[in-house]
Order: C-alpha cells, then structure tokens, then sequence
C-alpha cells in the first residue's frame, strides 16, 4: 500500500522492449538499496524491482500495464514520480493508494494564479468520472491530491507550489496523459450497493 506522498522524483535511464512487455531501469536516491521482488510506484503504478544497482532499479511492465497507464511513453531522461510503500509502523500522509491504475486522463487545462496556486483540469473516461466528488481523493500519477471541482469532462484540483516542485505534475503541458486512482473506497461502497434491493 502506498499514499501518495511522492518520496522523490526519478528520471528513466534505459528502455529496453522485451518479448514479455518493457524493461525500465530507473535512477534516483537510494533506489539500490530496495530489496529484489520489493514494490516501488512509478507514476502510481505499483511495479517490482527486478534488478538493482548504484542508485538505480529495474522494473518490468508487462503489456496490461502498458495498455492501462502513461508509462509506455516514458522514454530515456523521463522524468517519473516514486514512492515505496508505506511501512506498517509508518506515518499515514495522503490517503490509501494501492498502485492499481484506473484509467488514464488528460491534461485538459493549466491555470496559474497570482498567488502562485495552479489549477489543473482533467478530462477523464465515463469509467472514472461517477467516482468522483468535490473534495474527495484523487491520485494523479501517484500523487495524492483532493478534488477541487467537477467539470463536465472530469475534474480539477489546485497545486501548491511545493507540490509543484516535488513532483512531475509541474512539468506537465495540456494534452498530457495522466495516470488516475479513485479512492479504493468508492469502488467498494459503489460494489456493496450493487448488493441491495
């Protein structure tokens, strides 16, 4: 399980297509000392390490996951947001992020405000937009975010500064694809209605 609290912004090094999907060997701050077989969300996906080095890690991305998610884009000096998953004796930031992409959206609008706020729109699928409500979660390629508004085409949220630096969504342009989760617990209140008269 993750939070979306992104740990740190890391940067593809290699793509290497493979005859099960994609290899990626990703650099950043201590990757090396990830364990094989560990978790590690890139862009909020929940990927294994498969190979490790100085600073670096190796994931492979089977097809599913390439069909579903914003990383069959990625491309050698990509930049990607990463977090490991939370310890069990840990702070709980954000809110429960599994690394389970919903569905991918697009960077409709970019707004900057004098005070420094940015508010970005999203247009989603049909698929993700009944799961969304003004001030509930939200992850945006793995960053836990709280919905600002619904629009006709998706939603919006507002980014701080902060936000903005630690993660790749200030890099983001309009017509950009992102990675989207629903807050797991829609899903499941949406899944114990199906069940009742």
């Amino acid at each position: 399980m993750f939070t979306g609290i992104i740990e740190q912004v890391g940067s593809v090094q290699e793509t290497t297509e493979t005859g099960i999907g994609r290899r990626l060997v990703l650099s950043g701050h201590e990757l090396g000392s990830l364990p094989l077989g560990a978790s590690l969300a890139v862009n909020g996906v929940c990927l294994t390490a498969v190979e490790t080095g100085h600073d670096t890690v190796t994931v492979e991305v089977i097809p599913e996951t390439l069909r579903r998610t914003n990383l069959g884009t990625l491309a050698p000096e990509s930049r990607v947001n990463l977090e490991r998953p939370m310890a069990a004796d840990g702070r709980f930031d954000g809110h429960i992020v599994q690394g389970h992409v919903d569905g991918v959206g697009i960077v409709a609008a970019i707004h900057r405000g004098d005070d420094g706020a940015v508010v970005v729109s999203v247009a989603v699928p049909d698929s993700i937009q009944r799961y969304l409500v003004e001030k509930g979660s939200i992850t945006i390629d793995g960053v836990s975010l709280t919905v600002a508004g619904l629009t006709d085409e998706g939603f919006s949220v507002a980014l701080i500064p902060h936000t903005l630096e630690v993660t790749t969504l200030g890099l983001r342009n309009r017509g950009d694809t992102v990675n989207l989760e629903v807050d797991v617990l829609a899903k499941y209140v949406e899944r114990l209605l199906k069940g009742t008269k």
